[in-house]
């Protein structure tokens, strides 16, 4: 644009809506001499190396003026264009869009979404020059609904629909703000203050949008007041509820879609876009600074005049708690590691299991203090992630700390080993923010919500390492947890549930494990037939000699009385009790390679146990629950 200063200039279009390709001119106003360009290969909050530039339709075609620039290929993703110094360049190149998840790119006649870091080469030694990124609407098959354009990039220059010329201070918030393209659903509203948009890809006629909006509102309400329930600057809360509560549906209902707090709330974001996409079948989400991608299926979204919602409704709004909390936690509070992201190779960091498990923990949580579960949902939830974590072998094997940092050849790339090699960091994060959680607050020391609000105040939003955690947990709690994050985060011991949980009003009951579980066994019985997924390390499944891949046909028991054996065909687990009978010992037969293999399988005792968590003191819970 005239009178711009120099720096990048992005021109994003569609090639073709049917080839799924996007069309990308990018003009360097103030190249270096020999300049070279780069593709990431990896996007930041998905630790894993994806290759972004596979989707590259060849290499880009350079030109200064009406000169054709030679482009010669340095590695898989990043190319040196032999440029003059000083005189503007012009690089253009398509780009495949057909990966429908969060961090990639999509196109087709339906529906647009990108993230900057599948379609915007990096310009070596400009990654922070200011950027222009113009988006071009697509010519689409006459009668089609006009597409509307949806992004967290400050506006320039658009049109109604959102179409046109934004803004971004750097490269890095190029790479941070996703577009989302379509004839989509939408809606704006405020949340203490600042302004909110949630757009929906996909919705069925079913979709209740006043039901989303008024519970994503309570949830990034109270996890405003959340981290700043000690600035003098946020609005108190409307009348009729209290804090640690959130608000009743009533409350929900009589608020104004476009309330406006007295007093700018002093959260970090002066804007926020959930983009959500329905699908048949998916389910993720992706954090930005002032935005977040989702992915739910259809199936899960909130319906109108249901006199209940679907159950994967909650974990959809669990989803967006989880997104919204790393608004603070990771994307601003984050890794010293990522104080600058390296776009071009894996960025490590051992802390994983505080970002990403500690936010796990907090999701939840918050989603019963915004009023959107009650106790007991709460706990269903908090039960799960336990035996999770208590069923994982691995758990046993690898600590959350080497999770984080392995998270790049393990979490994203899963196999048949995974639960006996590795722990999520998720899940047992999440239980290790518990532990640190219910330990302060026995002790009367505060809580670890005291202590990620310390965090974000000393750290001012800003990096930190594990010593910062330990000096914040030892200011907040009044003595050191270094043996609590030797043990619990680096090490690989039982963390104490059992003793914690019921002095906060939580009983525990041991149930009997599901079958599979007992087994050691994770199988699939999807097509009627019982095939093996994985092997838990030390269970009677591979003492047997079961292995990933096996499809489970039958079992052989001893008649009785007599010496032949009889063959029992199984479609699924649940067959093998009816005929085992009393016996303990059967022959399993598996299907492996085409050959057929006679597995002697000593029967489980029954001591395989499972947790079940229910409330055993209603205020013990309130004081935990309700911060």
């Amino acid at each position: 644009m005239a009178g711009a200063p120099a720096g990048l200039r992005y021109r994003i279009a569609v090639a073709d809506l049917n080839a799924h390709l996007y069309e990308v001119t990018l003009t360097i106003d103030e190249p270096a001499a020999d300049q070279v360009v780069s593709l990431p290969v990896w996007i930041p909050g998905s630790y894993l190396v994806r290759e972004f530039a596979r989707n590259l339709q060849g290499a880009p075609r350079a030109t200064q003026g009406r000169r054709a620039v030679a482009v010669t290929q340095l590695d898989k993703a990043s190319w040196r264009i032999a440029a003059k110094a000083g005189q503007p360049l012009t690089l253009r190149y398509q780009v495949c869009a057909f990966d429908n998840s969060v961090r990639t790119a999509w196109l087709d006649r339906t529906r647009g979404f990108f993230n900057g870091t599948s379609l915007c080469l990096r310009v070596d030694g400009q990654d922070g020059s200011p950027c222009q990124i113009e988006i071009v609407p697509p010519a689409l098959p006459e009668g089609e609904a006009p597409w509307q354009l949806a992004t967290a990039l400050r506006p320039l220059k658009t049109d109604r629909r959102g179409f046109g010329t934004y803004q971004a201070a750097n490269y890095d918030e190029v790479a941070d703000s996703p577009v989302e393209m379509g004839a989509f659903w939408s809606a704006e509203f405020d949340v203490l203050g600042v302004p909110h948009r949630f757009v929906v890809a996909g919705a069925p006629p079913s979709f209740d949008g006043d039901k989303l909006i008024a519970d994503t509102r309570a949830i990034c309400e109270t996890q405003m007041r959340f981290w700043h329930q000690d600035d003098p600057g946020l609005p108190p809360l409307p009348p009729g509820e209290r804090q640690g509560e959130g608000p009743t549906a009533s409350a929900k209902a009589k608020r104004p879609a476009k309330a406006r707090a007295a007093t700018q709330h002093p959260a970090p974001h002066d804007r926020y876009v959930f983009m959500l996409n329905a699908t048949d079948d998916g389910y993720g989400g992706l954090e930005h600074r002032h935005s977040t991608a989702l992915i739910c299926t259809r199936r899960d979204l909130p319906r109108r005049g249901a006199a209940r919602q679907p159950e994967g409704y909650t974990t959809l709004l669990g989803l967006i708690s989880h997104e919204y909390f790393h608004t603070w936690n990771v994307k601003r509070l984050r890794p010293a590691e990522f104080a600058r992201y390296d776009y071009t190779r894996e960025n490590y960091t051992r802390l994983l299991w505080f970002f990403e498990g500690f936010t796990s923990y907090y999701d939840d949580l918050l989603l019963r203090r915004a009023g959107c579960i009650d106790d007991a949902t709460y706990l269903k939830l908090l039960n799960k992630t336990v035996n999770q974590v208590q069923q994982t072998p691995g758990a046993a094997v690898q600590s959350v700390a080497e999770a984080s940092f392995d998270a790049w050849i393990r979490y994203y790339r899963p196999d048949e080993q995974t639960p006996n090699t590795t722990v999520s960091y998720y899940t047992k994060g999440a239980l290790v923010a518990l532990c640190l959680d219910l330990t302060l607050r026995r002790e009367g020391q505060g809580s670890l919500d005291a202590v990620m609000r310390e965090l974000w105040r000393t750290s001012e939003g800003g990096p930190i390492d594990e010593a910062a955690i330990a000096a914040t947990l030892a200011h907040v709690g009044g003595r050191a947890y270094t043996n609590e994050l030797s043990r619990w985060a680096n090490g690989t011991a039982e963390l104490p549930l059992r003793d914690l949980l019921p002095a906060h009003g939580v009983a525990i009951h041991d149930d009997p494990a599901q079958l599979a579980q007992a087994l050691g066994l994770r199988v699939d019985e999807s097509g009627g037939t019982v095939k093996v997924k994985m092997v838990l390390r030390g269970g009677a499944a591979e003492k047997a000699g079961f292995a990933a891949g096996d499809e489970w046909l039958a079992v052989e028991t001893a008649t009785h009385g007599a010496k032949a054996a009889e063959g029992w065909r199984i479609g699924k687990l649940d067959d093998i009790p009816l005929y085992l009978g009393a016996a303990r010992k059967c022959v399993a037969l598996v299907a492996r390679d085409r050959r057929l293999l006679r597995l002697p399988l000593a029967w489980p005792s029954g001591d395989a146990r499972t947790w079940r968590l229910a409330g055993s003191d209603a205020e013990l819970l309130k004081r935990w629950l309700q911060g």
